[in-house]
């Protein structure tokens, strides 16, 4: 996944939403943080501490993974909002008591790092499950855009059927299996998908099986076809057998990166092999409701997504 894409969540006071703008006093006095437009209460959650990397070893595992990007020029943002219906970032795999640590943490002694088991209550959590209201999940809403953009506004709800603007009506609902994927069905092959506001594109299968060129030099890691490729996927519950048709259009990502001032690419793709990353511009234009596992909501319990 390749995260690029620089928006901001409107924050808004109403019944539902994640928070208001305060003053500075205000800020100080209820302990409230606000950057680059977002805003969040303090929680009672594990402390975090972040560490330079040039004072401890990058694990190797973490290095197999891709290049750092621990800088907003490396990272070409300022952050990553990621969206999930996980309390904790890893669950039980990361646990003492587990068999196959899939290496989220780490312990380091000097220059030798080595996997790390970690307790549920000492994972890094999921702050919208620890709000005292509106915990069971959140509302994605964004614009429908017709072209690329340097910025896009819209608004991160919190709760589900919790408030007016919160409601999931006719919204068609997509338990996720065990790993937390969905089916995509696409040229009567089915892959496993996954809905996912922290990539900036539709990352999906690889040029072999799309027929769509990969790009080179600059603009690597992206489709790059020589004119404009409209496609049509289905999203499956394996649990529910739910489903919803997807359209969705590719666009050279040479021809979008030409244009230095836009950052928001509604028809972005990349390769993603054998997997379905539906990434920020399926959010463009959709309601898009994201259930916290093992909270009720009027639709079921999560965890679940909604659109």
């Amino acid at each position: 996944m390749r995260f690029w894409t620089r928006f901001i969540f409107a924050a808004q006071e109403h019944a539902g939403h994640f928070c208001k703008r305060w003053s500075e006093q205000q800020l100080r006095e209820r302990a409230i943080h606000e950057r680059y437009g977002l805003c969040a209460w303090k929680l009672h959650l594990p402390e975090l501490e972040l560490i330079d990397a040039s004072s401890v070893p990058v694990p190797s595992g973490c290095k197999a993974i891709g290049p750092a990007e621990e800088d907003v020029a490396s990272l070409g943002a300022n952050g990553i909002l990621g969206i999930g219906f996980f309390i904790t970032d890893c669950g039980d795999a990361c646990t003492p008591a587990s068999a196959a640590n899939p290496g989220f943490y780490y312990s380091c002694v000097a220059s030798l790092c080595s996997v790390a088991s970690q307790a549920l209550g000492q994972q890094v959590q999921n702050p919208i499950a620890s709000f005292a209201a509106n915990n069971n999940g959140i509302v994605i809403e964004l614009p429908s855009i017709n072209g690329s953009s340097p910025a896009i506004g819209g608004s991160m709800v919190l709760g589900i059927g919790t408030a007016e603007n919160n409601a999931l009506s006719s919204a068609v609902i997509f338990p996720p299996d065990k790993f937390g994927n969905l089916l995509t069905t696409f040229k009567g092959q089915q892959y496993a998908g996954f809905l996912d506001t922290g990539s900036n594109a539709y990352f999906f299968l690889d040029s072999k099986t799309t027929g769509i060129t990969a790009c080179s030099s600059a603009a690597n890691g992206f489709y790059c076809p020589s004119s404009p490729v409209n496609l049509s996927a289905t999203n499956i519950s394996s649990q529910t057998g739910s489903s919803s048709t997807v359209n969705f259009t590719i666009v050279s990502a040479s021809q979008l990166f030409s244009n230095n001032n836009d950052f928001v690419f509604p028809s972005l793709g990349g390769p993603n092999p054998s997997t379905f990353d539906w990434g920020l511009p399926f959010f463009m234009g959709r309601k898009v409701f994201v259930a916290i596992e093992g909270r009720p909501t009027p639709g079921s319990s999560g965890p679940y997504w909604a659109y």
